[in-house]
């Protein structure tokens, strides 16, 4: 069994993708899929799995995905903690831990009332650690480290009030909340900078950004902020902590029709334009990346009007501009995205 997380009102989308990979969801509540893959179909579902490591993305709409995960049950805090400290516990027979670990309590956010229930098991679980196995208990950091990749530690996830799955193995997508910035103009400079983690970098002070469709500038406002000089091109006004800024040029061209100077090269492509996801690879990733005007990009397709699933096989197929140019790419349906998906990766060295 495998327990697939994402964002609420994506269930079907998430059960979709794990169907792909020969994992049929037995189970499903707000951002959540419960799913097995039995005889052959855990061996495509290993396949799967390995085949998208290979290629350097897993996961679109999973968050996390954890492995073999336990179902636990329990009326009272108490009863739920001893159940998770015994699961816990006895995982950890001839395994020495010398390492912090990620100690993950989460739970569906619309379930009124369920957030306090988790944080107290959590707290009845960690005292219960401490007065058995001290050395471990210190060694716990509550939650993971940001970036994609997989992870060892405890994650438990609540589908109710008395009822929780527990696992020692995840497959992390890097989504996460990020902070937000009083200065920043706009939410969508949560996306950019909770991409950077998908990405496993950000912008450097001294390296050049081309942010397309940049208005109203949250994207330039994160890259200036880092250090970055920061192109803005918008035909529309930049508003908060960036206009005005000294480290952001803006220039009200059409993002469409922007081109870099002759032998320029940006470090970092940004694209998030409220256009029709073929028109943005057909007229800006494809000669962005073949022409290799940039090194990495961070770039935002709409998929509120297409099929979302059809749009993610096109975006992985043999065809696509990120297959055919990029060293690597990620796909994700991040925690700050809506209808949409967050494409992040770096060129080939060489062409």
């Amino acid at each position: 069994m495998i327990l697939a997380l994402g964002q609420a009102g994506y269930e079907e989308l998430l059960a979709l993708e794990l169907a792909g990979a020969g994992a049929l969801a037995a189970e499903r509540g707000p951002g959540w899929v419960l799913a097995k893959a039995g005889g052959e179909g855990q061996s495509s579902f290993a396949k799967a799995t390995e085949d998208m490591k290979a290629r350097g993305d897993d996961w679109a709409f999973a968050h996390a995905v954890l492995h073999e995960p336990v179902e636990v049950r329990g009326e009272s805090v108490n009863a739920l903690a001893q159940q998770v400290a015994e699961f816990f516990m006895k995982s950890l027979r001839d395994e020495r831990v010398e390492a912090a670990w990620p100690c993950v309590f989460a739970g569906p956010a619309e379930m009124v009332g369920l957030g306090r229930r988790i944080s107290g098991v959590e707290k009845a679980f960690h005292e219960i650690l401490r007065k058995r196995l001290s050395r471990v208990a210190r060694l716990a950091l509550p939650g993971t480290s940001r970036g994609a990749g997989p992870a060892r530690g405890l994650f438990v996830f609540f589908s109710d009030f008395g009822r929780a799955f527990v696992a020692r193995e995840a497959l992390l997508g890097g989504q996460r909340r990020m902070a937000d910035d009083e200065a920043a103009p706009s939410r969508s400079f949560l996306k950019v900078e909770e991409a950077y983690g998908v990405l496993g970098r950000e912008p450097q002070p001294g390296e050049t950004v081309c942010d397309l469709g940049a208005a109203p500038g949250g994207w330039s406002y994160s890259a200036a902020q880092r250090g970055a000089q920061v192109v803005a091109v918008d035909n529309g006004p930049l508003k908060g902590g960036a206009l005005g800024h000294p480290r952001i040029e803006h220039r009200c061209e059409d993002a469409f029709k922007f081109q870099p100077r002759e032998g320029e090269i940006f470090d970092w492509l940004f694209c998030d334009l409220l256009e029709e996801p073929q028109q943005v690879l057909k007229h800006i990733v494809e000669p962005w990346l073949a022409r290799r005007w940039c090194r990495h990009f961070v770039i935002n397709l709409k998929f509120g009007h297409v099929d979302s699933v059809a749009l993610l096989a096109e975006l992985r197929s043999p065809g696509s501009p990120f297959v055919a140019h990029a060293d690597s790419f990620r796909v994700r349906h991040l925690y700050h995205d809506r209808e949409e998906f967050t494409v992040v990766g770096s060129l080939n060295a060489e062409c």
